[in-house]
């Protein structure tokens, strides 16, 4: 019996089959975070003299059970049970009586999904961002190893300009700086209590949202009722932003690996334990790291659209429709940690040749370089680049890749690594 059903009604199974969907699978990973939302539910009750304190304290100690109970792995929700809610307060009625008939008294399921939610996707972007800071150290410590080797730098994927291992590198560390802003703002969406919005329009009952609030370690509430309703999607779709962000650098770095692994280049590579072989050509050393980790973030990229196609038509109130933002983000997220740890394994053993810009193909990259060198013995800018351009095009071009001299910041020769840790570690802070 569902806890909304009455005593004379039925549920056609198919109807049943296909309003729970996939909804029990993600229901497990909410688990937690239902008992944690209802200790601070019930306490909170107690407390505005909705239920007893020796109710209160039955609940607590029931909840702590639970709580061990359902963290242990291999839980599933039973099939005689609608969804994790319903689960719980039906745990707490068999083991507690009457308290456990009481827990749900000024809440809605709405209310419940909408705490749970967010306190589900704090917890998992604070796992991303311990994903994001391995990630951005290694890249660092990469960097500083490999500074001072030089590779050709592109554009348009042409030849342009000397760049070095330890730019490159440290490029994607800093890009994952500005990645958790974004997610910052994610995050401080998130970290907001809708508990005791009810349905969505508030309750009878004297709740104390400031008491659930401080309970839960949210940083404030949503104050309106109904726009506590309405940050169901909307909250989702903050955290894929930010999770694409991060999708789109260890994508754009996985492109760039597979490319630099390709023989035509050879700027890196990796033991043989982690690439992989063909059926039929006994020399290849495949990617397939480096390709899937593309493929999985470009998917990954696509969640904010998904949800904003799910939600962009509702009016205000909920809907049933919000069901589906946990099978369309939960997945997402997963990917991305997997996704991080895969990267950190690629890079702790990547090796970077030495030398690579002494073979002759890569002369063009220091006309640059030259046309400089004639500006600073006082031709005027267009006179060095004309007799440098000559050159090329007459093939009497020559440099040297030892003569090079950059020392502004964030250049070949001064390429402040610290400072980009500085930017780092002040982005973290702000999550506390």
């Amino acid at each position: 019996m569902k806890l909304w059903q009455k005593d004379k009604t039925e549920t056609s199974k198919l109807v049943e089959e296909f309003t729970v969907g996939r909804d029990k699978e993600f229901d497990v990973l909410l688990a937690p975070f239902d008992v944690q939302g209802s200790k601070a539910h019930a306490a909170m009750l107690a407390k505005v003299g909705l239920i007893s304190n020796e109710e209160n304290n039955l609940l607590q100690a029931e909840l702590d059970h639970i709580l061990t109970e359902v963290t242990e792995a291999g839980f599933v929700l039973p099939d005689s049970v609608e969804d994790i809610h319903s689960y719980i307060e039906l745990v707490l009625t068999e083991r507690v009586g009457e308290a456990g008939k009481k827990i749900h008294t000024g809440r809605s399921r709405n209310d419940q999904v909408a705490v749970d939610v967010k306190l589900f996707l704090r917890e998992e972007i604070k796992q991303i961002l311990a994903g994001v800071s391995t990630l951005f150290d290694l890249l660092l410590k990469k960097a500083e190893e490999n500074k001072a080797k030089l590779l050709p730098g592109y554009t348009h994927l042409q030849l342009a300009m000397p760049s070095s291992a330890g730019l490159w590198l440290s490029a994607y560390a800093e890009s994952l700086t500005d990645d958790l802003e974004m997610l910052l703002a994610a995050y401080n969406i998130v970290n907001k209590n809708p508990l005791g919005s009810g349905a969505g329009y508030g309750s009878s009952f004297p709740l104390d949202r400031d008491a659930t609030t401080e309970a839960l370690g949210f940083s404030g509430m949503n104050v309106s009722s109904v726009y506590a309703q309405m940050t169901r999607g909307k909250a989702e779709k903050a955290v894929a932003t930010g999770v694409g962000y991060i999708a789109a650098t260890l994508s754009r770095f996985a492109y760039d690996c597979c490319l630099y692994l390709n023989q035509n280049f050879g700027f890196i590579s990796f033991p043989s334990s982690l690439t992989t072989g063909s059926s039929i050509m006994p020399h290849k050393k495949n990617p397939d790291v480096f390709e899937l980790i593309r493929a999985k973030c470009n998917r990954i990229q696509a969640t904010p659209n998904e949800l904003t196609l799910l939600i962009n038509n509702l009016p205000s109130g909920y809907h049933r429709d919000m069901q589906l933002t946990k099978e369309i983000l939960f997945p997402a997220m997963e990917d991305l940690k997997a996704c991080l740890q895969m990267t950190c394994l690629m890079l702790e053993n990547i090796s970077v040749y030495n030398g690579l810009l002494e073979d002759e193909k890569y002369k063009y990259l220091f006309t640059v370089e030259a046309m400089n060198a004639l500006v600073l013995q006082g031709f005027s800018y267009r006179d060095a680049y004309r007799e440098i351009g000559n050159s090329v095009d007459s093939g009497t071009f020559q440099y040297s890749p030892g003569a090079l001299s950059h020392s502004h910041t964030g250049s070949i020769g001064n390429p402040s690594f610290e400072r980009i840790a500085d930017a780092m570690n002040k982005i973290k802070s702000k999550y506390n």
